[in-house]
């Protein structure tokens, strides 16, 4: 039986909510290993001008405890 942890990362990108799940994964991949599934919990963005300024993503990030 495999015990799993959770935890929650945000992150940001002016690319895209794509690129911003990206690198919240490779953010927490430097400091937690056997990371097992990345579930999107919430988007959002900000805007300027007009447009989308930051894109923003609220991420929970599943890994296995050994």
């Amino acid at each position: 039986m495999a015990v799993l942890k959770v935890i929650e990362v945000l992150a940001n990108s002016s690319k895209s909510w794509e690129d911003a799940t990206n690198k919240a994964l490779e953010q927490a991949s430097k400091s937690v290993k056997n990371i097992r599934s990345i579930y999107i919990n919430e988007q959002s963005a900000t805007v300027k001008d007009g447009k989308i300024d930051d894109y923003r993503v609220n991420v929970k990030i599943t890994f296995e405890v050994h």
